[in-house]
This record gives C-alpha cells, structure tokens and sequence, in this order.
C-alpha cells in the first residue's frame, strides 16, 4: 500500500513538473512575441487531410486485422472443430494451442485461397493500376468476402439481424457487412458445435464401455480413463482421424 502512494506521489509531482514547465515555455514565448501554436481542425487550408485520414483508417485496420481473420473466415469454425477433438480425446495439453491455432491457420489460407484470388484480380490489382479508386476497391473486396460467408450462414440467422437492425427488404448481396458477419459468427458457432458433437458421440460409448466393464468386473477402484484413453488413442489412429476431421472441415465449406 505504502508503494502504491509512493508511486500515484511521483506521478503526480512529475504531472506538476511538466505543467509548470509548459507554464513557464508559454509566458516566455508570450513575452518574446511567438504565438502560440494552434491546430485547427478543417479542410479549408489543410490539403493532406485525406491522406491523414487514410494513414489513421490504415493503421486502424491493421489493428483489427486479427478479429477480422478470426471472424470473417473460416478460421472460427475449425479451431473450435480441432478443440473439440482434443477434448474428446481427453488430451489436456496435446496437440498444444500453438499446433492448434497453426494448423487452423494454414486450413484457413487453404480454403479462403479463392476468395483471396479473387480479392486479388478485382480489387487490389486494379488499385494498383491505378484504374479504380480505393473506395471501389474496397466494395469489391467487401463483396468477394460477403459472398463467402452468405454462403455458410443460415438463412435464419440473417434474418435475424435483418430484423434487428431494422431493415427494409433487402437482396443478399446488397446487405451491410454488419449483419451479415455477426450472423456468419453464430452460423459458424452453430456448426462447429454440431460437428463436436458427432466426433465426441464414438469416444463416449467408448467410456461407457469400458466404465461397465470394469464395474462388471468390480474393479471399481480403477479410474476408467486409464482403460479408455488408450482405446480411444488406438480408434483414433487406426481410422486414420486427423485426415478425417481435416477432410471433413474442409468438404463443410463446400470444397
């Protein structure tokens, strides 16, 4: 407690420190003849305000680029897959996050690879040339990524926000990004649980199983995941697992 007012002291005589110092800068330049300098906010006699307002629209998309790969791809949906079968297996700590969320990665390159193209030939080659502005631009890279996730969401769920946002009747390709991401999100979420739940289903008969056994036996001192695990390992391997949740995943974009 002692060193937390020692350090809220300092910075309070520090912040007094610097308002004093500012003080005194402004009487002396007050008393020299120089004017204080002023920033003034319009577009009268600022030219390069358009390019501070892309610099700052620039850096704030690269601040959400990472929700942008996590929620507007198909990112979501195959980590939650890829978690699901680590829990069924009850691996705690194997496959690592980091295997986890690289192997969702280089999926989510793989499937998203012709979106990107497309993104690629329609809007950003074209900007680079120089033949269409950067707002058409970003329509058509909107567009591309709209496509794509209408295409996995459920009609229901862009109805829903449809109707919350308060919408007149609108055609498909012409809805804002911000109904339709949200309802991609819920979309995805609904999947990716509907495919956890069928992968769990063969490793819990596998559990109970082995649970009646052993109780049959009455060996019920014996925690039935010393019994199961390895069963399930062994399942897992001889069905050739990974390549089947990873074909799964990607059939359920429609690849």
């Amino acid at each position: 407690m002692k060193k937390s007012f020692k350090i809220i002291g300092f910075i309070a005589l520090l912040f007094f420190f610097v308002l004093t110092v500012s003080a005194q800068t402004s009487a002396t330049n007050s008393a020299a003849g120089f004017s204080p300098i002023s920033i003034q906010l319009g577009t009268n006699n600022a030219p390069d305000v358009d390019m501070s307002i892309r610099i700052l629209f620039f850096l704030t998309l690269l601040t959400l680029a990472p929700s942008i790969l996590l929620l507007m791809t198909c990112f979501t949906r195959i980590v939650i897959v890829l978690s699901f079968v680590r829990s069924a297996l009850q691996l705690q700590g194997t496959p690592a996050n980091q295997i986890i969320i690289g192997l969702s990665l280089f999926m989510t390159y793989f499937i998203m690879a012709p979106v990107w193209e497309n993104i690629n030939h329609d809007a950003i080659a074209p900007y680079k040339a120089h033949t269409i502005t950067s707002q058409v631009a970003l329509d058509r890279a909107s567009d591309q990524i709209r496509t794509f996730m209408l295409k996995q969401t459920r009609a229901s769920d862009v109805e829903l926000f449809v109707s919350m946002a308060k919408l007149q009747p609108t055609a498909p390709d012409k809805l804002p990004l911000r109904v339709v991401t949200p309802a991609f999100i819920i979309s995805e979420l609904r999947t990716a649980f509907q495919m956890g739940f069928l992968i769990y289903v063969p490793f819990i008969l596998i559990d109970i199983v082995v649970a009646t056994v052993l109780m049959s036996m009455g060996m019920m001192m014996m925690p039935p995941m010393m019994i199961s695990l390895p069963l399930k390992l062994l399942l897992f391997v001889l069905v050739d697992g990974w390549s089947l949740v990873v074909q799964s995943l990607v059939r359920s974009f429609g690849m």
